[in-house]
Protein backbone atom coordinates (compact mmCIF):
# COMPACT_ATOMS: atom_id res chain seq x y z
CA UNK A 1 0.00 0.00 0.00
CA UNK A 2 2.42 2.45 1.00
CA UNK A 3 4.71 1.30 -2.46
CA UNK A 4 1.91 2.64 -4.22
CA UNK A 5 1.29 5.50 -2.90
CA UNK A 6 4.86 6.79 -3.18
CA UNK A 7 5.12 5.72 -6.86
CA UNK A 8 1.82 7.70 -7.24
CA UNK A 9 3.24 10.69 -5.20
CA UNK A 10 6.62 10.34 -7.21
CA UNK A 11 4.49 10.31 -10.76
CA UNK A 12 2.71 13.58 -9.76
CA UNK A 13 5.86 15.18 -8.91
CA UNK A 14 7.49 13.98 -12.12
CA UNK A 15 4.06 15.43 -13.66
CA UNK A 16 4.89 19.24 -12.29
CA UNK A 17 8.52 18.76 -12.73
CA UNK A 18 8.33 18.70 -16.71
CA UNK A 19 5.31 21.41 -16.70
CA UNK A 20 7.63 23.28 -15.32
CA UNK A 21 10.24 22.63 -17.74
CA UNK A 22 8.51 22.58 -20.61
CA UNK A 23 5.87 25.35 -20.71
CA UNK A 24 6.21 29.21 -19.63
CA UNK A 25 2.86 29.38 -18.94
CA UNK A 26 3.16 26.78 -15.96
CA UNK A 27 6.11 28.74 -14.43
CA UNK A 28 4.40 32.05 -15.14
CA UNK A 29 1.51 30.95 -13.04
CA UNK A 30 3.58 29.46 -10.23
CA UNK A 31 4.84 32.89 -9.77
CA UNK A 32 1.69 34.28 -9.38
CA UNK A 33 0.59 31.93 -7.79
CA UNK A 34 4.43 32.43 -5.20
CA UNK A 35 2.85 36.24 -4.95
CA UNK A 36 -0.89 35.19 -4.28
CA UNK A 37 -0.98 32.58 -1.67
CA UNK A 38 0.57 34.69 0.72
CA UNK A 39 -1.57 37.58 0.03
CA UNK A 40 -4.68 35.32 0.28
CA UNK A 41 -3.41 34.42 3.99
CA UNK A 42 -3.43 38.33 4.76
CA UNK A 43 -6.40 39.73 2.65
CA UNK A 44 -8.75 36.85 3.52
CA UNK A 45 -10.53 38.33 6.41
CA UNK A 46 -11.57 34.88 7.63
CA UNK A 47 -11.28 31.00 6.72
CA UNK A 48 -13.82 31.18 4.03
CA UNK A 49 -12.48 34.18 2.26
CA UNK A 50 -8.90 32.63 2.32
CA UNK A 51 -10.22 29.21 1.43
CA UNK A 52 -11.60 30.80 -1.62
CA UNK A 53 -8.53 33.03 -2.37
CA UNK A 54 -6.51 30.01 -2.21
CA UNK A 55 -8.72 27.44 -3.99
CA UNK A 56 -9.19 29.85 -6.92
CA UNK A 57 -5.02 30.14 -7.69
CA UNK A 58 -4.70 25.97 -7.33
CA UNK A 59 -7.69 26.42 -10.11
CA UNK A 60 -5.04 28.31 -12.28
CA UNK A 61 -2.20 25.39 -11.59
CA UNK A 62 -4.72 22.28 -12.48
CA UNK A 63 -6.62 23.88 -15.48
CA UNK A 64 -2.67 24.75 -16.84
CA UNK A 65 -1.35 20.81 -16.07
CA UNK A 66 -4.64 19.92 -17.74
CA UNK A 67 -4.13 21.93 -20.82
CA UNK A 68 -0.47 20.77 -20.42
CA UNK A 69 -1.70 17.06 -20.60
CA UNK A 70 -4.13 17.53 -23.36
CA UNK A 71 -1.76 19.38 -25.00
CA UNK A 72 1.66 16.38 -24.91
CA UNK A 73 -1.19 13.92 -26.26
CA UNK A 74 -2.47 15.62 -29.55
CA UNK A 75 1.66 15.97 -29.94
CA UNK A 76 2.37 12.76 -29.45
CA UNK A 77 -0.37 11.18 -31.82
CA UNK A 78 0.39 13.81 -34.57
CA UNK A 79 2.65 16.84 -35.42
CA UNK A 80 0.23 17.18 -38.11
CA UNK A 81 -2.09 20.15 -38.30
CA UNK A 82 -6.08 18.22 -38.05
CA UNK A 83 -8.90 20.26 -37.20
CA UNK A 84 -9.81 17.93 -33.91
CA UNK A 85 -6.48 18.49 -32.48
CA UNK A 86 -6.78 22.40 -33.34
CA UNK A 87 -10.46 21.75 -31.33
CA UNK A 88 -8.89 19.91 -28.72
CA UNK A 89 -5.73 22.41 -28.04
CA UNK A 90 -8.23 25.27 -28.59
CA UNK A 91 -10.56 23.78 -25.70
CA UNK A 92 -7.42 22.81 -23.28
CA UNK A 93 -6.76 26.73 -23.86
CA UNK A 94 -10.49 27.99 -23.17
CA UNK A 95 -9.99 25.71 -19.55
CA UNK A 96 -7.05 28.02 -18.56
CA UNK A 97 -8.86 31.32 -19.83
CA UNK A 98 -11.88 30.84 -17.81
CA UNK A 99 -9.98 29.56 -14.82
CA UNK A 100 -8.10 33.16 -14.87
CA UNK A 101 -10.84 35.03 -15.42
CA UNK A 102 -12.98 33.23 -12.45
CA UNK A 103 -9.56 33.67 -10.29
CA UNK A 104 -9.83 37.36 -11.15
CA UNK A 105 -13.83 37.46 -10.49
CA UNK A 106 -12.58 35.62 -6.84
CA UNK A 107 -10.37 38.37 -5.94
CA UNK A 108 -12.30 40.75 -7.28
CA UNK A 109 -15.17 40.07 -5.27
CA UNK A 110 -13.50 39.20 -1.63
CA UNK A 111 -10.55 41.48 -2.05
CA UNK A 112 -12.13 44.87 -3.31
CA UNK A 113 -16.03 43.93 -3.27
Amino acid sequence: MVVKWYKALRYSWDGLKAAFASESAFRQEVALAAAALPAALWLGENAAERALLIVSVFVVLIAELVNTAIETVVERISPEQHPLSKKAKDVGSAVVLLALVQMAAVWGLVVWG
